[in-house]
This record gives structure tokens, sequence and C-alpha cells, in this order.
């Protein structure tokens, strides 16, 4: 299991997924221990959790399950990501401490049950992760963080059925980004559903195009989606959508109407008006992203 490790040293792990995480961990750090010391609380709150949900619990975790419950892996790497993971949850417990004190108290206590002499978390020194950045670690595990969600978002907004396996074709694409794209080619099959990875010159027709880190990928979707009905589709809900604004718009405009409505109806028109907003830069997005080239 993961299991803490005394002589665990955060500086001397290779695994880049691992070190992603320590790096995206310091940023964390860093960023909660600023809003703190600023008093800005919800900002501090908004940060630890970005982590721990967006990149431990959404990422790091599924990034190293291969790892952690994979067979035929080398027992190093493994045992190295196992301490990798506890020591992480002992700064996820840290980061919230202040927001969560009796549960993450409790977690304490629990995850430390063989190291009693560490005492109370109340009582423990603040996360101190300077130095663990690296860009390096970045640049390799964030860019395949990025391809997975945008190939997500994509097939999401054009209604590829969640059950389908797709092909990707990344397009015009530099030896190291190739290189990058071989070494993860695995990891890029599994977590964005993708029948196979290929490489070409010019984007495929009738696909969705990405731009990620300066790469574009293409996802060809003749034959998985209709393209013309989804173009429609999506026509007709941007109709909606600036429909539903302009309307919104003419009350919030209104003079006689803002003077009487109560406060909590202009605030609920304004919220609305701004949900419909994202709605319609979300469906532009999806328009603009099927591509006849």
């Amino acid at each position: 299991g993961c299991q803490l490790d005394p002589a665990y040293d955060p500086r001397a792990i290779t695994g880049a997924i691992n070190r992603w995480a320590l790096t995206e961990a310091a940023r964390a750090v860093d960023e909660v221990t600023a809003a703190l010391e600023a008093y800005r609380f919800n900002d501090a709150a908004a940060a630890a959790y970005r982590f721990v949900w967006n990149i431990f619990c959404d990422w790091y975790l599924e990034l190293a399950k291969p790892v952690l419950q994979g067979e035929g892996v080398d027992p190093a790497v493994r045992a190295e990501t196992q301490a990798t993971v506890a020591f992480l949850v002992d700064q996820v417990a840290k980061l919230l401490h202040p927001f969560m004190p009796f549960l993450t108290e409790e977690l304490w206590a629990i995850k430390g049950a063989a190291l009693p002499e560490r005492g109370l978390l109340a009582m423990a020194a603040w996360p101190d992760l300077a130095g663990l950045a690296d860009a390096g670690a970045e640049a390799e595990v964030g860019f395949v963080v990025d391809l997975v969600s945008q190939i997500r978002s994509a097939r999401s907004e054009t209604s590829v059925p969640a059950a389908a396996q797709i092909p990707l074709v990344m397009v015009g694409t530099s030896s190291e980004v190739r290189t990058r794209v071989e070494a993860w080619r695995d990891t890029l099959l599994r977590l964005a559903r993708l029948s196979e990875i290929t490489f070409a010159e010019t984007p495929p027709k009738n696909s969705v195009q990405l731009l990620v880190r300066g790469s574009v990928a293409a996802l060809p979707l003749e034959g998985v989606v209709d393209l013309a009905a989804e173009v429609a589709r999506l026509k007709k809900e941007q109709g909606k959508a600036q429909g539903e604004i302009k309307k919104i718009d003419a009350k919030l405009g209104n003079a006689d109407f803002v003077a009487r409505a109560p406060e909590e109806i202009i605030e609920e028109n304004r919220e609305r008006r701004e949900a419909e907003a994202a709605r319609l830069v979300k469906i532009e997005e999806a328009l603009a992203r099927l591509s006849e080239d």
C-alpha cells in the first residue's frame, strides 16, 4: 500500500508523473500560503481545492493507476509512486487543515498510526516544497493532461458517444512532441478513449482540430457522428442562447424594470445572462472545431 516512508526525499524522485505531481503541489502551497498571508481565505480554499480535486484526485491518481495496480511494473518505480502518494496525502492534510481542522486531524492520526512520534497535525510544520518545481516534468505530463482534457471536451461538445473509441491524428508534429506522444501512447489511448494515434502533415477531412501547447491534434469524426446534423443542432442551440441573452439584456436595459424589481430578481437575471453567455461561448467553440477541410 501507499505507506509513509520516513526517509522519503521529494527532491530525489525520478518518475515524471511523481515529479509533475510534486511540482503542482509546490505551486499549490505557494498559492495557498500567499492567499492566507493576505487574508484572502476564499482564494486560499479555492487553491487548495484545485490541487486536491483537479490535480491529485482527478489526474495524478488516474495517471499513477497502471504503476500502482498494473502487472510487471518495476518494484522500484511502484515503491517510489506509493511513497509519493503517501507524502502528498500528508501535504493535502496540511493544506486543508486551516479549513477542515477536525477531519484532517483525524485523517492525520489514521494515516500516521505507525509514526506516533509525529504528534498532532495542528503542531506540524506548514508544507515547505520550495525548489521542487520541475519544468521538464510539467512540460511532459502537462502536455498529456492538456491533450486529454481537450479531447474529452471536444467529444462532449460534438456528442461523440461515451463508449465510442475514436482516432487521433497529430498534425505536423515536431520530433520532440512526437517522441512525447509515443512515450505516453498507452495513457492517451486509455484516458481519451482513442482507437489509434497516427501522425500526418495535414489534418484529415471532417475532423475537429485542437491546438494543444502549440501542437495541432485532429479528431476525424466521419462515421462517428453525423457532422451536418451536429452543425445544425449546434446552430439551433446558438440561436436559442443568443435569443435568451437578447431577452435578458432588454429586461436589464429597461430602467423601469430595474427600478421596480427586487434586487434578487435583478441578480437572478444577471446570473442567467452570465450562464447563457458561457453556454454560447462553448457552442461557438464547438462550431469552430468542426472542420470540413
